[in-house]
């Protein structure tokens, strides 16, 4: 009996001991899952993150490039509507533009536009790229046009996408300022574009501490940070310098090369597909970008067509040249909205912009203000107007804060703010080239001396001819260092 005892509670001593580990073991199981699936979740989230980041670099750089080569477009396009003698000098032009603006980006204007703020005018940090490495883990928080939105970006990769903007505005200028300006001016004038002008205005409407932002302000991709600042700018230079020698009012100059003018207005409309798609920063919304990539599209050959059509029915002529302006014009006037509107607006708003460019370009003639290549009518004029289409056509689905457009059923709001930002830019704009154009001026640093009037703009500034054979250099002369202005 004793043995049938003692063997009877080591049973039962055995059992107490397995269920008890049983209980301990049970208890804990859901706390050991969970911290597996933590960290398990942990790592394929830091996964995900580290390849999204990765994977919207890579299209914010690709698009990048695409928008630098619309210097290539900005260059064959003036370089075919300007005189024979006058070609080198725009090429030149250009081509340093990209080169000052980038140095000047990298100096002041990116920090002036992405650096920290405080007061909601000017970023205060971030020069010569001193912390690019170090803030956020070397990305930054970008505004994408409308407070409220934003998304993590390498710092680096959004520096040269936004340099490659800067360089566009201050190109514009060049355009409407063609022939006859001094160089030396021009590497100034686009020094400070990219330094102090444009930068402000990036950090009004795209910084998230910017004023505009804040007012959710909506420039997806910069109808009026990009082509209102650099039509307005156009327009001032143009007047403070006056016009080209021999200019007859209501007659405007013929382009020397239509050829080149197509090449440079198809380059345009293609690296257009960097510019406004590119600017979502990202490709992880799919439907965001293509429905970009369509309204672009569709204002582009709505602005084309209603160009053609209007053109045709004044002078039963169907002037090329009008058609890639209006082409143009659609361009400039969705940059704005191609992301906050449906697709039938996109199309309209490219149809009022391919009318609206001829328009202005007849105003501006009516003024007597020369734009070799018609810059404020197709940036200054369409860019504001696409602005503001926003606050017109804007759907709900897409904006900010669900706003509508006043066509759309949501009142004055988003109207009230569109017109302010576009007031504002628009002033701003013109007061600066003012003073940079002025002081210029009265320092004979703004137009060539009378003589490269005599001998073309090429021979005087460059010693060069973009066709030799036509126009030879038999009597090369160069300016004098002291070619200021009578």
């Amino acid at each position: 009996m004793t043995k049938v005892t003692i063997k009877r509670k080591n049973y039962l001593a055995r059992f107490l001991a397995i269920a008890i580990g049983a209980a301990i073991f049970a208890a804990f199981t859901p706390t050991i899952a969970q911290a597996v699936e933590s960290t398990t979740l942990e790592s394929v989230s830091k996964t995900t993150g580290e390849l999204r980041l990765s994977i919207d670099t890579t299209w914010v750089l690709i698009t990048g490039f695409l928008v630098f080569f619309m210097q290539c477009g900005f260059a064959m396009l003036e370089a075919g509507l300007v005189r024979q003698t006058s070609v080198v000098n725009t090429l030149a032009e250009n081509f340093v533009d990209a080169a000052t603006t980038l140095l000047a980006w990298w100096a002041t204007g990116f920090a002036i536009a992405f650096g920290t703020t405080s007061n909601g005018l000017w970023g205060t940090d971030g020069f010569f790229l001193n912390n690019a490495f170090t803030i956020n883990n070397g990305t930054i928080e970008y505004a994408m046009g409308a407070g409220g939105s934003s998304a993590p970006i390498n710092t680096l990769t959004l520096f040269f996408f936004q340099f490659a903007f800067a360089a566009t505005s201050s190109t514009i200028t060049t355009g409407s300022m063609a022939e006859r300006t001094d160089f030396k001016g021009d590497l100034i004038y686009t020094i400070i574009m990219g330094a102090i002008m444009y930068p402000l205005v990036v950090h009004w409407a795209w910084n998230s501490g910017g004023w505009l932002n804040k007012l959710n302000y909506h420039d997806f991709a910069g109808s009026s940070v990009v082509h209102t600042v650099g039509g307005w700018t156009s327009l001032v230079g143009a007047y403070l310098l006056g016009p080209r020698p021999d200019r007859i009012w209501g007659q405007i100059p013929p382009a020397h090369n239509l050829g080149y003018a197509t090449i440079g207005a198809m380059i345009l409309w293609f690296g257009w597909y960097g510019f406004n798609p590119g600017s979502a920063l990202t490709m992880s919304n799919p439907g965001l970008v293509s429905l970009v990539v369509v309204n672009t599209s569709l204002a582009a050959a709505a602005g084309a067509m209603s160009a053609f059509l209007y053109i045709y029915f004044r002078f039963r002529q169907w002037h090329l040249f009008c058609g890639l302006n209006g082409s143009l014009a659609g361009l400039v006037a969705i940059t704005a909205g191609c992301a906050y509107v449906m697709p039938w607006a996109a199309a309209l708003i490219g149809l009022v912009a391919g009318v609206l460019v001829l328009i202005v370009v007849d105003i501006i003639e009516w003024f007597e203000i020369d734009d070799p290549v018609g810059a404020f009518a197709v940036h200054g004029s369409c860019g504001m107007m696409g602005t503001i289409a926003v606050g017109l056509f804007g759907h709900p689905a897409l904006t900010i804060n669900k706003k509508s457009g006043l066509f759309l059923g949501g009142g004055f709001d988003l109207l009230g703010v569109q017109l302010g930002g576009v007031a504002a830019i628009a002033v701003f704009a013109v007061v600066f080239s003012f003073l940079m154009f002025g002081s210029l001026k009265a320092l004979g640093m703004l137009r060539v001396n009378p003589e490269a009037d005599r001998i073309g703009i090429d021979v005087y500034e460059h010693g060069a001819s973009a066709w030799p054979d036509v126009y030879p250099i038999d009597d090369l002369q160069y300016g004098d260092d002291d070619d200021d202005e009578e």
